[in-house]
């Protein structure tokens, strides 16, 4: 089987035991009213990979198509970092489903962009920014559990630039982030203004999404289908009060 059989029939179990678990969660099956993000933006879609490792089975499988996908999009990765806090498991579980070597960032409190880290870096001290080891001719790859504005993944780059430059490193490159899924709302485009190869083993709206037709209830699909394409649609109160009928009628 080529990658790309490979890489959509890893994405379809993924993606079935995701929401099985219900690290996938809609409005129509786990919360009629939705959710509210942090950006104050209502959706009808919650994906919250954190508790993978609670999974077992569902965690192997991910970490084993991430190491693949690593393998065969990018093949001169030697070293993963995981994202503290989601992508720290996934990096391990990495390096033990593929052999590649990893290490993580440190979760920084209330750091949120690249200026806002360089103001903060000048009274954290000694600790370091980034735990495991690095070496001289490196070709690091960030790892996470999702993306949807990239602005995480900027301050985990300037973490390992920072380490590498503290550990007076040489010949070191980390222009790579490797995730499980890609939202698919302004991830590619802010890493490519980056200058950051982003690789995802789902891009969640033209991938993902179809191979969840199947699974979830034609109501429940079409909803979040259109959510992923318009999603000012449904910052509409009465759009909401509608979803939110439809899913107790359901």
């Amino acid at each position: 089987m080529n990658w790309s059989n490979e890489k959509e029939s890893l994405g379809r179990e993924i993606l079935r035991l995701l929401y099985e678990h219900r690290l996938i969660r809609t409005f129509y099956r786990d919360n009629p009213d939705g959710w509210t993000l942090v950006s104050g933006l209502y959706s009808p879609l919650y994906i919250q990979l954190r508790p993978l490792v609670s999974y077992p089975p569902v965690f192997e499988t991910v970490c084993r198509g991430m190491a693949r996908l690593i393998r065969e999009e990018a093949p001169e990765i030697t070293r993963v970092i995981g994202i503290a806090m989601a992508g720290v498991p996934i990096a391990a579980g990495m390096a033990l489903a593929g052999g590649i070597p990893a290490g993580f960032t440190r979760k920084i409190e209330n750091v949120k962009s690249a200026e806002a880290f360089r103001e903060a870096i000048a009274s954290y001290g000694e600790h370091s920014m980034l735990e495991g080891e690095l070496a001289a001719g490196d070709r690091v790859a960030l790892v996470d559990d999702l993306v949807t504005r990239f602005d995480s993944k900027v301050v985990a780059l300037e973490q390992v630039r920072y380490e590498i430059e503290k550990r007076r490193l040489g010949d070191i490159q980390c222009h790579t982030v490797a995730v499980v899924l890609d939202r698919e709302q302004g991830g590619q485009e802010a890493a490519h203004n980056a200058g950051i190869a982003l690789l995802s083993l789902i891009p969640f709206k033209t991938v993902g999404l179809p191979l969840l037709e199947g699974v979830m209830h034609p109501a429940e699909w079409e909803a979040i289908t259109r959510y992923l394409n318009d999603p000012g649609y449904f910052q509409n109160a009465e759009v909401r009060t509608e979803l939110a009928a439809l899913a107790k009628k359901g």
